[in-house]
């Protein structure tokens, strides 16, 4: 009932407006932009000596939806204003994109919004997308990227692969990504910007304003985060979830690593594999030590003959969606591949699931494979997610892996272990890993591979080729930057504005400040 009240109080839009004028504080819902309306006076304050003399730059938008990305666009602003970029800031002031909001409570947090970034007032610009007046109409071009966008959306919000187009929360995600859709292209239409700058650039509302830019040749520029404390990864006119390396492999996979850059990634891999921090990281890639490959044979009871490791990625993960070739999903390719090993009692096979599936809603793997292997054939071994496994242990006694995006794939191969890839991975084209293109052809190189799984081991060039290439995606891709997404205000702490625009500031981050401003990156 209150709901409903609300939404047809936020049909008069003067009501919202008179009842914030009267009450001029952070609406009752989850939308918190507190901790920014702290800051923010102190962080315009120090950008704007900064901006006062810096030369001209560029005419950027960045684009935000969600408090936290707002948040953070604010400051990612200042920073860019501070380089003498002018710069604009379009949000849409959600709070969650997998639920409904009543129209009162959505221009209350709109208005909120607009009271918290008022300070920016003079440095840089704030447009609420929700003045934008929406486009009568779509190029046809843009109806397909809407649906592949909702349907993204869907797959992310329940993690899974398959989606209902008549459940609501599908039809939620089309509402919103059309309007998204409408606004971005009026808007981008009349502001001509020489970049957009939008995190992610997979899902959310974040997914089809990309698509829109796109769609007028307007330059993008997408970003997001690795585990990595003061890392990014950034992508221009693409998604960055896509983790496009070509154009780095292009350009350094040919040159060797030096002496140095072998260390570096050997005690990175070695940090993976014992259940260590590297680095500035902020998690463990295994989470139990390894306890050595012989104790693992004995707690799995594997005999002599050939491992086969299928290491799963987590379903509905953004670094997933839009990675099939010729499978339909993950879970087709696993259950088919679960099948063919079923029928192989001469070859063991360890299915590893991803340990991220205990933190997830969505189906388990363990479903697929429980139906594609019924009665439990002794050859097909399952480790669960929570169990305590370290994955390093299971690759030293791999003849073959397979896997569908997870890294994984290419830390066997660094091993010397023979890879099979089957979805679209950054690593799919880079030397050391087999990569078929339909079914035909992923089980002709299975057959072939298991006729004699030793003559296939991978020659020293193809070993070379995959630690430089781990060496080119764990340490060239990401660029340095002051502000993660998670713990973002005790990184401010550290790297305040001031700091950041600072000579030191710049000497640590200006290049990759000016490669989120549209610069040419130079790898």
């Amino acid at each position: 009932m209150e709901a409903r009240l609300k939404d047809l109080l936020g049909q008069v839009p003067a009501v919202a407006i008179a009842y914030d004028a009267l009450r001029p504080r952070r609406p009752r819902t989850r939308y918190n932009l507190e901790q920014l309306a702290a800051r923010l006076p102190t962080a315009v304050e120090e950008t704007r000596p900064f901006a006062e003399r810096s030369a001209s730059g560029r005419k950027l938008v960045l684009f935000a939806t969600l408090h936290y990305w707002i948040e953070q666009a604010a400051i990612v602003g200042l920073a860019l204003r501070g380089m003498g970029h002018d710069v604009t800031i379009a949000y849409l002031p959600y709070s969650t994109w997998k639920r409904e909001i009543n129209r009162f409570d959505l221009q209350r947090q709109d208005l909120y919004t607009q009271r918290v970034l008022a300070p920016l007032s003079g440095l840089v610009n704030v447009v609420s997308l929700r003045d934008v007046r929406p486009t009568a109409a779509l190029p046809d071009a843009l109806a397909g990227a809407l649906e592949m966008a909702s349907s993204y959306d869907v797959m992310y919000s329940l993690q899974v692969e398959h989606i209902d187009r008549d459940a609501a929360l599908y039809k939620l995600r089309m509402e919103r990504n059309r309007f998204a859709c409408q606004v971005a292209i009026e808007y981008l239409h009349e502001a001509h910007p020489d970049a957009v700058l939008i995190p992610n650039g997979m899902v959310t509302e974040l997914g089809i304003f990309y698509q829109a830019a796109r769609s007028l040749g307007t330059p993008t520029v997408t970003y997001e985060f690795n585990d990595q404390r003061e890392q990014i990864w950034l992508a221009h006119n693409d998604i960055v979830m896509q983790q496009n390396t070509d154009d780095l492999w292009r350009a350094r996979g040919s040159t060797p690593l030096t002496e140095s850059e072998c260390q570096k990634i050997r005690a990175f891999e070695e940090a993976r594999q014992s259940a260590s921090i590297y680095g500035k990281g902020t998690r463990l890639w295994q989470e139990e030590p390894s306890q050595g490959s012989e104790a693992l044979r004995s707690s799995l009871r594997l005999d002599g003959r050939p491992i086969v490791l299928l290491a799963t990625n987590v379903l509905g993960d953004s670094l997933t969606l839009g990675r099939n070739i010729f499978a339909s999903s993950m879970a087709e390719w696993i259950e088919r591949t679960v099948a063919y090993f079923v029928r192989r009692a001469d070859v063991q096979l360890v299915v590893r699931i991803h340990p991220g599936e205990r933190l997830i809603k969505g189906p388990s793997m363990m479903r697929v494979i429980d139906a594609a292997a019924p009665g439990n054939p002794e050859q097909i071994h399952v480790i669960g997610p929570a169990e305590k496994v370290n994955t390093y242990d299971v690759m030293e006694l791999a003849s073959l892996g397979l896997a569908y995006t997870t890294t994984v794939g290419m830390e066997m191969a660094m091993r010397g272990v023979p890879v099979i890839v089957a979805g679209k991975t950054h690593y799919r084209e880079r030397g050391f890993a087999l990569a078929p293109s339909s079914w035909a052809e992923f089980f002709d190189m299975l057959d072939e591979v298991l006729r004699d799984p030793g003559s296939h081991r991978l020659a020293s060039r193809q070993i070379e080729a995959a630690w430089n290439y781990g060496y080119r995606f764990f340490f060239d891709y990401p660029f340095d930057f002051p502000w993660r997404l998670m713990h973002f205000w005790k990184d401010m702490e550290e790297w305040p504005l001031r700091r950041v625009l600072s000579d030191e500031g710049q000497a640590a981050f200006g290049r990759t400040f000016r490669y989120l401003a549209g610069e040419r990156i130079k790898w």
